[in-house]
């Protein structure tokens, strides 16, 4: 398994993420506002994922062996963290298309209040849709003569393509429900684009509004392509084009590599986009750096 880009990708968002939150958290007007609340909520979610799929990794790598309940929730929590930061993603797409077409009425429309039980929704709605997931899998799974110990997520992946055909069709529409459901995102900021047009803001290659289409589909790229090659390598090894160590390769690949790559970047990008992130940020790290270097006073 490739643990160095896991680790990397782990370690490069626990070193800003915490302060982006603190920042956040700490700052009354920020909290006050939408956006700065849903991105902190997909921080999180990208923050606990990268957390568990690295003690996973770790485990794996230094053959820890995890018990088959431990292993089904650490499995749980990773479908509920990776779909609840899509539906995170789909919120602040929702809540940009508001502050932008109905700028009189995004107040109304999204309060703090009303803002906080969407976080809420959320995440009860990542776990309950990730709950069915696995008790669908728990009621159709049939005994094989070889089961893998690994609580791997690329090994469980590609097992679950050796089930009969309503397990491999589930396997299928979920992964295409990921790929719909940032095809849509996608549209909405292209549709959004569309209609702000002819206002001006997007005149100039570096006007804050170019940089933040392109810093948003940079992400949702990030995002959709590993599941379009998940979803490219599903079909082909059920129709017996690749082979199962090309399969196991290419989703130990996408699982390792290119998931957790947009977790570990994102941060950073959002950290340098928003200047009240930016500006939070600058004075920890003075503030900081000012400690370190302070000089002790001297007896007299």
């Amino acid at each position: 398994m490739f643990l160095f880009p896991t680790t990397v990708c782990f370690l490069a968002a626990i070193l800003v993420t915490p302060p982006i939150l603190f920042s956040i958290f700490s700052n009354f007007s920020m909290r006050q506002e939408t956006r700065f609340l849903l991105l902190a909520n997909a921080l999180v979610f990208d923050l606990i994922y990268l957390f568990l799929y690295t003690a996973v990794s770790i485990c794996n790598k230094t053959n820890m062996h995890i018990p088959k309940y431990i292993c089904a929730l650490l499995l749980f929590s990773l479908a509920a963290t990776y779909g609840g930061g899509v539906l995170t993603s789909a919120g602040m797409v929702v809540d940009t298309y508001l502050a932008i077409l109905w700028p009189l009425h995004y107040m109304i429309l999204l309060p703090p209040s009303r803002t906080r039980k969407l976080i809420a929704f959320l995440w009860l709605s990542s776990c309950f849709f990730s709950g069915i997931l696995f008790i669908v899998l728990h009621f159709t799974q049939k005994t094989v003569p070889c089961q893998p110990e690994l609580c791997s997520l690329p090994v469980i992946l590609l097992m679950t393509l050796h089930g009969d055909k309503a397990i491999r069709l589930f396997h299928i529409l979920f992964i295409a429900a990921f790929l719909l459901c940032f095809s849509v995102i996608l549209c909405c900021y292209l549709f959004l684009c569309y209609k702000t047009r002819e206002s001006g803001m997007w005149k100039g290659a570096s006007s804050r509004a170019n940089v933040t289409f392109l810093m948003h589909h940079l992400i949702l790229a990030s995002h959709f392509c590993p599941l379009l090659l998940l979803l490219a390598a599903s079909l082909l090894y059920i129709n017996h084009v690749i082979e199962l160590k090309t399969g196991m390769q290419i989703t130990l690949t996408i699982c390792d590599v290119l998931l957790v790559l947009p977790k570990g970047v994102s941060p950073y990008l959002y950290g340098f986009r928003y200047r009240d992130i930016y500006k939070s940020l600058r004075l920890f790290c003075k503030f900081k750096r000012h400690r370190l270097v302070a000089p002790t006073q001297g007896y007299t």
